[in-house]
């Protein structure tokens, strides 16, 4: 033995401990440290467990340590685990923290470096400021200084923004204090807290003693991006280029994504171009905003064709490409092509991560594939993948929606037993998932176990419950959840009053539905296309033509366009009636306004005939047009 190789003393209690265990703590740490010398100061009673006596267990230690190791004498009294390094000459060393050490879920003793675990996987490295794109998929995320916790506890609990600014003004212009700016920047974008990036990032630009650069802006375009504010988004980016701030990937990428999302795209559209004119070829970076803001704004079409434009310019697709896809494809109703994008990601050589089987495994929950849904599961598993949070919910959503209200709620007991915890999400598809199966008491018992754990119900949560006493006609209910979300402080959405237009509808009890009309009118509500659906669905079906004749003649007033809801509901109201000539000439006006048929307009078409010639000429017309797809009508 060298003097310069240091010693490791380990001092723990042992009477309460196995000295099996023990060994295992001694041979894991030799795997990191095997050339040093061990130095254990125990006593070793006899192990009830293994029946191995002290004796037995050194002569079994001896004969697997590879490396030297010194035993010495019995202590009567030894202090709790400490581990700390020293040399011959008694020199102290740099003490070894006991938390580096750590149980993984497998129950397989591990070690880390504080120093060396990155902020960057995160999206956060100190002293280099944020990264566009990262996606905290490995579950490490930002380690907040205290100064830093201040400013978030400032940013959380104050209200007036003066006097957040004020706060902000008594901080000292360093280095350290711009860090930790960005520090909480990345953690209030991982909660989509927008409105407080902003108040950051505009102090820092309009207030603070410090220079903003690229990546201030960047974060500014982020948030207004994400609250559709393209404007403010664009005279952010015009200021960027007055400072004379050079624009890198990163603001063309938030850029575009901020017009997309707005559907703008013609604008995104220059900002490509002007990427072009600078030198800068689109990278996978740009073109993952691209298709990302094309996802959030619902042009699934449009995405696709940036995908294959991406292709064809030699761009490589990266994970993060692929997973976009599988999550534009699983949105489309398309789950196989989803797959098919999996294969061609892995034929790439493309490592897939959880987000990308994930985003696979949603594509065939939201079909009620479930059986396909756990076969990519354990695929993930397999890949030494560990589920977290979101793959487990999207699991649970298969299950819900292909009617197994049991799987799901297995599936969620299997996910607290793993030590993941459920989260809101979790609890409202438990909540939805024994409401599709019209198990109201289940929906409502999961419902009240959300709030007894500490998580409070929001809109989705009060919406599903809600739809669950619905869809039985539980009038008395539904008001009463109707009661319990503004007493909350919650003001419902378009869609539960959607909900209540539904259900007054399905009862015949029109004059509810019209105050309900009348409230939306009157109020802040925004009466989209799927309210007027409902409303003349249900003149419709009531015979009432006349109202819902007028009903869809308001609707270019409104700036609504009718889609294929609309003129299936309206062709069902002269079916009813077997006005058949009637119906075709409304199928004729559907197919002459853009609007495609699909599998219900085929049935009500059918149900209008009423001779064999009628029935054959709608099959001939359907099929016809979709002669290049799969028929719309059943075999």
């Amino acid at each position: 033995m060298s003097l310069s190789e240091p010693v490791f003393l380990f001092r723990m209690k042992t009477n309460e401990i196995c000295p099996m265990f023990m060994s295992c703590i001694c041979f894991h740490l030799l795997g990191i440290i095997p050339s040093f010398i061990i130095q254990i100061r125990v006593s070793f009673p006899t192990c009830l467990h293994c029946s191995l006596s002290a004796s037995g267990f050194l002569f079994r230690l001896n004969s697997l340590c590879t490396v030297k190791h010194i035993f010495t004498e019995p202590r009567a009294r030894i202090s709790d685990f400490e581990c700390k390094g020293k040399d011959s000459s008694d020199g102290a060393l740099k003490k070894y923290k006991q938390d580096s050490f750590y149980y993984d879920k497998r129950g397989k003793l591990r070690n880390f470096n504080h120093k060396k675990v990155s902020r960057k996987r995160c999206g956060s490295l100190r002293g280099r400021g944020w990264k566009y794109g990262s996606g905290f998929v490995d579950g490490i995320f930002p380690v907040l200084s205290p100064t830093a916790q201040k400013i978030l506890e400032c940013v959380q609990e104050e209200v007036d923004s003066e006097e957040i600014w004020c706060s902000f003004d008594e901080l000292p212009a360093s280095l350290t204090t711009w860090d930790d700016f960005f520090d909480v920047a990345v953690r209030l974008r991982m909660r989509k807290e927008w409105d407080s990036i902003i108040l950051i990032c505009r102090w820092i630009l309009y207030r603070s003693s410090f220079k903003p650069d690229v990546i201030c802006y960047n974060l500014l375009i982020d948030a207004y991006g994400q609250k559709l504010q393209y404007n403010e988004a664009e005279s952010t980016y015009l200021q960027l280029l007055e400072a004379q701030c050079i624009p890198n990937e990163d603001t063309y990428a938030l850029l575009i994504k901020a017009y997309c999302v707005s559907g703008l795209l013609g604008k995104a559209e220059a900002v490509f171009a002007e990427m072009r004119s600078y030198g800068l070829p689109p990278s996978a970076v740009v073109y993952n905003a691209y298709i990302d803001g094309l996802l959030k704004g619902r042009n699934y079409q449009k995405a696709e064709e940036i995908y294959q434009r991406m292709k064809r310019d030699g761009c490589k697709p990266s994970t993060e490409t692929f997973t976009l896809l599988m999550n534009l494809y699983g949105k489309s109703g398309k789950s196989s092509m989803a797959l098919k994008s999996f294969y061609e990601m892995t034929s790439q050589k493309c490592k897939p991560n959880i987000c990308t089987y994930t985003a696979l495994v949603n594509a065939f929950a939201r079909e009620g594939l479930c059986e396909k849904a756990e076969e990519i599961f354990e695929q993930m598993q397999e890949a030494g993948l560990e589920p977290d949070v979101y793959t487990y919910n999207a699991l649970m959503e298969a299950y819900s929606r292909a009617g197994f209200p049991y799987g799901a709620a297995e599936i969620f007991s299997l996910m607290q037993h793993m030590g993941c915890e459920p989260d809101r999400a979790s609890y409202n598809i438990l909540v939805d998932a024994y409401g599709r199966a019209g198990l109201q008491e289940d929906a409502e018992a999961a419902f009240e176990d959300m709030k007894k754990v500490g998580i409070t119900p929001t809109m989705k949560s009060h919406m599903v419950l809600l739809s669950a006493y619905s869809k039985t006609g539980n009038v008395a209910k539904c008001e009463q959840i109707l009661n319990q979300l503004s007493e909350s402080g919650i003001k419902p959405d378009t869609y539960v009053l959607n909900t209540m237009l539904n259900l007054y509808g399905r009862l015949g009890q029109f004059e509810k539905m019209e105050e309900v009309l009348t409230v939306m009118k009157k109020g802040s509500y925004v009466a989209d296309i799927s309210t007027y659906n409902i409303l003349i669905n249900m003149y419709g079906r009531a015979g009432f033509i006349e109202k819902m004749e007028e009903l869809f003649q308001s609707l270019n007033q409104k700036d609504l366009k009718p889609d294929v809801v609309t003129w299936t509901s309206r062709i069902g109201a002269y079916s009813r009636k077997k006005l058949y000539a009637k119906c075709l000439q409304i199928f004729e006006e559907m197919i002459d306004a853009g609007c495609y048929p699909d599998g219900g307009t085929a049935k009500v078409l059918l149900a209008a005939c009423s001779s064999e010639d009628q029935t054959e000429q709608v099959t001939d017309v359907i099929r016809t047009m979709h002669k290049d797809l799969e028929s719309v009508l059943p075999v």
